[in-house]
């Protein structure tokens, strides 16, 4: 008999006991909105015939029936898209939202809805699969192009995603009719109306899962690395091009038949390792589990709420409510890493002898597209270069957009450049560790907070939002030593977190929401001088600061234990950086709106340029955000003349495929 006493349950069985839970609490949610629709014993049996059924027979059978199934469904082809998608990229932070997947099947039926609504007489189905294949293509030829590093593929992948749902969102906004039934759209509904969706869905998932399960045995040879597997004798191509094509179709099919869900792809695979699960067969058959799950308690909540209140929110909304806290609580238990070296494929930065005249040449290319842009105008009659009486009449409604568009530009590249040699991660910015969404968020919590908020109360809550999105990232993951791509997945889940929080609200109609709704396309056309001189001066001193603080830049990047030794003060340089980039994000995002992505696109093109030394790169990335936020400035005010279409969407626009090109090139 042993002495070694009763063993204590592993947290494993702790876990186990808390899905369980959920699945029965899930059920219940549904239960109790389908009673509170109908009694038990009038409930009508299979099968349905909606001629002998009442009216709230047939909501209950065509309506919250399929509802609670497709919710299963569509979660479990979700969770399985995600686990095959991180398997054959041996990526711990992809699925289909990350890898520009789901944001190319919106292009495609928002291309398709508003210019060919004749394409989708053969259904939304055939359209959103291209739109998908299409975005899933260019991730892939780009990432096969730089070794599949894990980062390079999220950073490919959002930048895809990103040029997809800004051009969705512009030719959305040039017919404004489509508005309101995008934004529900990408909130990701639920409401069925018979059980077609069911079927079709369901036919989808049989298959991706018949098929998954024969590539279980592959993937498990490939997660050996690739040259193992063509060692092997395995045609590691074709075994690539197979797997995401599984995983893209099933994506695709829960875009086309519900809209944008979010984050599910992410979750459920985490939370199968978090089990103990560590086979890729064990993952592929946990996951749609785990994803269906999450989705049906994601549904069920948003049942109870509307039972409650009488709003109903489309569920996807409210996906990220529920899985972003509880990735942010499983990064410490994640077991595993991204595979040692993958991020080789990177390689090292461009060095540039003399950096100086680089600099000076975009000091004076910013100085010259502010003077042409004075000058130059469209009228309704054409194109126009404006003479002196005129451009002495526009100057004062022009200037000041001007130089704040610049100075959002280059606060906005502070912070990003700032991140990136904070946390040694390529992939950081604003957009990404959720500063932009927690300033969103105070944002929004100043419009609904006060009654009638000025700019100034405005600014300070954006600012309060963002550094405390980032101090909350930081804090997690620094107390636990974590590699960069789980500071990554922090940052993901806190964006997500945010943005359904962001979607609740659009899509509950509420008449602040549309105010908060008109901040996130972000405009510049309300800026007084007043304004711009003091984003300007904030832009200003936050530059002056950073080139201050440039020896913590460059040595932080290096590691802690070489960073002390060499003299710095850790944790107060780490929150110094912290506060300076959630300032600058803040003081940046009042003006063009959180979804501008030039925190990332700026240092990125700075770096590439050959900006490597951190005053250099600080310095360049500046200058080219200010370009890129003007440039974007006259996009939004010619392209839908004389309507104006949103200032970080045409950010997006003019820096993402500069930047996607600039990454295609083979490192050397």
């Amino acid at each position: 008999m042993s002495l070694a006493g009763p063993r204590k349950p592993r947290p494993a069985v702790h876990v186990w006991l808390l899905g369980l839970c959920a699945a029965l609490l899930a059920l219940m949610l549904w239960q109790d909105a389908a009673l509170r629709l109908l009694p038990w014993g009038n409930w009508p049996g299979f099968p349905l015939d909606p001629a002998r059924m009442g009216l709230d027979q047939i909501r209950l059978g065509f309506g919250l029936m399929p509802r609670g199934v497709i919710a299963l469904v569509a979660g479990a082809a979700l969770g399985l898209s995600g686990a095959i998608l991180q398997a054959v990229l041996r990526n711990p932070v992809a699925d289909p939202t990350t890898l520009g997947i789901s944001a190319g099947a919106q292009l495609a039926l928002v291309l398709a809805t508003v210019l060919a609504p004749s394409l989708l007489e053969i259904g939304r189905w055939p359209v959103a699969m291209t739109g998908a294949m299409l975005a899933a293509g260019l991730v892939l030829a780009i990432g096969a192009r730089r070794g599949f590093a894990p980062v390079t593929m999220v950073i490919v992948g959002m930048l895809v995603g990103m040029t997809a749902s800004a051009i969705a969102t512009a030719v959305t906004l040039a017919q404004g009719e489509y508005l309101l039934s995008l934004v529900i759209w990408n909130g990701g509904a639920l409401v069925q109306q018979d059980w077609s969706g069911v079927r079709a869905l369901s036919l989808v998932l049989i298959c991706g899962a018949a098929l998954a399960s024969l590539l279980a045995r592959p993937l498990t040879v490939l997660s050996l690395g690739a040259e193992g597997a063509r060692a092997l004798g395995m045609n590691v191509a074709l075994i690539r091009l197979a797997a995401v094509a599984v995983a893209v179709v099933l994506a695709a099919a829960v875009s086309a038949e519900l809209g944008l869900i979010g984050f599910v792809g992410l979750a459920a695979p985490a939370l199968a390792r978090t089990l103990g699960l560590r086979g890729v067969g064990a993952l592929l058959i946990a996951s749609p589990l785990i994803g269906a799950l999450i989705l049906s308690l994601c549904d069920g909540v948003v049942l109870a709420v509307a039972g409650a209140s009488g709003e109903m929110f489309p569920t996807g909304a409210l996906t990220g409510l529920i899985g972003g806290p509880l990735l942010i609580w499983l990064l410490p238990r994640l077991r595993g890493s991204t595979p040692p070296g993958t991020e080789a494929a990177e390689g090292p930065p461009p060095r540039r002898a003399r950096p100086g005249r680089l600099l000076a040449g975009l000091a004076v290319a910013l100085m010259l597209a502010l003077l042409v842009l004075v000058w130059i105008g469209r009228v309704p009659g054409g194109w126009a270069v404006l003479d002196r009486h005129s451009v002495a009449q526009f100057l004062p409604m022009r200037l000041p957009r001007l130089i704040a568009a610049a100075s959002a530009g280059a606060a906005l590249a502070l912070a990003g450049a700032i991140l990136q040699r904070l946390t040694a991660n390529p992939l950081a910015s604003p957009e990404v560790l959720g500063v932009s969404g927690g300033a969103a968020l105070g944002y929004a919590a100043v419009v609904f907070a006060v009654a009638a908020p000025g700019a100034l109360l405005l600014g300070a809550g954006s600012m309060a939002g963002g550094t405390l999105a980032l101090a909350l990232v930081a804090a997690f993951t620094g107390r636990r030593d974590m590699p960069p791509e789980r500071v990554l997945l922090a940052g993901i889940a806190v964006s997500a977190l945010a943005s359904a929080v962001l979607a609740a609200i659009m899509a509950a109609g509420d008449a602040r929401s549309w105010q908060i709704l008109g901040w996130l396309s972000g405009s510049s056309s309300a800026v007084g001088m007043a304004g711009a001189g003091a984003l300007a001066v904030t832009a200003a001193l936050l530059l002056a600061m950073s080139l201050v603080l440039r020896r913590w830049l460059a040595v932080l990047p290096l590691g802690d234990g070489v960073a002390g030794s060499l003299g710095v003060p850790l944790r107060p340089a780490r929150l110094g950086l912290i506060a300076l980039s959630g300032l600058a994000t803040g003081a940046a995002t009042v003006l063009v709106g959180p979804l501008s992505f030039v925190g990332l696109m700026a240092p990125h093109l700075a770096r590439r340029a050959g900006l490597a030394r951190p005053a250099d790169q600080i310095v360049g990335a500046a200058l080219i955000g200010a370009l890129l936020m003007l440039a974007a400035d006259f996009g939004a005010r010619m392209a839908g003349f004389p309507y104006e279409l949103p200032l970080g969407l045409f950010a997006s626009l003019i820096g993402a495929p500069r930047l996607l090109v600039l990454m295609m090139r083979r490192v050397r």
